[in-house]
């Protein structure tokens, strides 16, 4: 299995139903030097059965057929909702018969005799790949669903699957728990998992951040303070231990809680009694603290900077995070999950990530882990203009560095040849593409007349490598 738990590639799968024998052996040349498995048939009433049975990516009907014709059989096809995309053939072309065709669901149209070869394989290709590509959207989708009632908690990894169930397992106690992890990693998400899910959820939530605060001010948030308790305290302010009072509290950051909030931050923990600034009396709270932090709180408790009693009343139970690089599985997921959220937000419907961005997605490392992701992913969906991201949507720095990385590691060797092909034709082109741009100082019109093609055509290329921006500012002669 691959990344997100979906099923491994395997090559593209082709049923061909047409009455001429000859057009069933020319498609089996065709197709098979590309890899694909095919299946051929010649009656048109065992199509149905065969793409039940075959499950074919692609299914290319001829329209003029004895017993059922073509456009029939595709929308019998449709009508059960049969996973396939149909390309259409005749040999009597109409531009009425190619209109009903596509109104009828076909992915494409093609008219026989083939004119080029490679142009009627290239067109059952993509028919397979925009299947593929629907699939796996899909079944990303379903995942998503699955885990968007864990409070926006995604993963199916085993480092997340260890977190859920711990999650679902400390939830109904009262015990303290610390959350450990890189910044990042999604600490307040899964101290929301485990309020939610617990006794206290119909009672307040409070999250804090301990390191946004001086000490004053922290102690004055945390405990409360009385009025004139200090210079502008006008007025009686409920702390948020108070505010949380039969809830949870989280402390985001607690490892930067200075040395005296931290002893009374104990007594909370210790008595379930807290002290405003300027009271001379304790108040009783039922708070269930929530701690998180991305220091190493034992190494901090030898260098004398953490409290040792505090350290252990903190330390009831852990859950570490796994940063984001050692959990790459789920980065589909993630990307798919922030997609929905950023289409949502923005009134779009990008339907998904290209295979060779989603590549890049996968073999970054991610130092800011999935709140770094979610921020690409949130400018890819607003700098869209397609109907999925693309290379060109991706920050500048991580096209560029993720080309020569991808290359140097990994082995093509152990990929299908289709796939391996597709890589190398990939770096082959942002390599042409770059050192054209560079020698025409990024003169379009130029860079396009040197390639042998047209600047619109050129400029597409350009920005499915990745390389739009590097053309020469507009209004510069031959620039776009």
């Amino acid at each position: 299995m691959n990344s997100a738990n979906l099923p491994a590639r395997t090559p593209l799968r082709v049923l061909v139903v047409d009455d001429e024998p000859f057009m069933l052996q020319a498609w089996r040349k065709i197709l098979e030097v590309h890899g694909c498995e095919l299946e051929t048939l010649s009656e048109p009433l065992q199509a149905l059965a065969a793409i039940e049975r075959f499950r074919p990516d692609v299914a290319v009907l001829d329209i003029r057929m004895p017993g059922m014709s073509g456009l029939d059989l595709l929308r019998e096809i449709k009508g059960r909702g049969l996973p396939v995309e149909v390309v259409m053939m005749t040999a009597y072309a109409t531009v009425e018969t190619a209109v009903e065709a596509v109104k009828a669901g076909a992915f494409d149209y093609l008219t026989k005799p083939f004119v080029n070869i490679e142009a009627a394989a290239l067109t059952v290709l993509k028919a397979g790949q925009h299947h593929r590509l629907v699939q796996r959207n899909r079944e990303l989708e379903n995942l998503v669903e699955v885990r968007d009632s864990f409070e926006g908690l995604v993963g199916s990894s085993v480092g997340m699957k260890r977190i859920f169930e711990m999650v679902e397992a400390v939830a109904y106690s009262s015990s303290t728990i610390l959350i450990q992890g890189e910044s990042g990693t999604g600490k307040e998400l899964v101290a929301r998992a485990i309020h939610h899910r617990s006794q206290r959820r119909e009672r307040p939530f409070v999250a804090v951040n301990c390191s946004a605060l001086t000490e004053t001010l922290l102690e004055s948030e945390l405990f409360g303070h009385e009025r004139g308790a200090f210079t502008g305290a006008t007025a009686t302010k409920r702390g948020l231990f108070e505010v949380a009072d039969g809830g949870s509290i989280f402390l985001d950051e607690v490892g930067e809680v200075p040395l005296p909030t931290q002893v009374k931050l104990l007594r909370v923990l210790q008595e379930g009694e807290i002290k405003r600034v300027g009271a001379s009396e304790n108040r009783r709270v039922d708070v269930r603290v929530i701690a998180a932090t991305n220091a190493d709180l034992a190494e901090a408790r030898k260098r004398g900077q953490f409290r040792e009693d505090l350290f252990y009343r903190l330390n009831v139970i852990t859950l570490q995070l796994p940063p984001l690089r050692e959990r790459q599985e789920d980065i589909p997921l993630l990307a798919t999950h922030f997609l929905r959220k950023y289409n949502t937000r923005t009134g779009k419907s990008l339907q998904g990530f290209r295979p060779e961005v989603m590549e890049i997605l996968e073999s970054h490392a991610w130092p800011g882990n999935v709140r770094e992701l979610e921020n690409v992913v949130e400018r890819a969906v607003v700098l869209g203009r397609g109907s999925e991201i693309e290379i060109g949507d991706l920050p500048e720095n991580m096209r560029e560095s993720s080309a020569p990385r991808r290359a140097a590691g990994r082995s093509l060797a152990g990929l299908s040849y289709r796939k391996a092909k597709a890589i190398a034709l990939a770096e082959f082109d942002r390599r042409y593409l770059r050192e054209l741009l560079a020698g025409t100082a990024g003169n379009l019109s130029r860079a396009a007349k040197q390639a042998g093609m047209d600047r619109s055509n050129f400029r597409r290329i350009l920005k499915k490598a990745g390389l739009g921006n590097h053309v020469a500012p507009a209004g510069e002669e031959g620039a776009p």
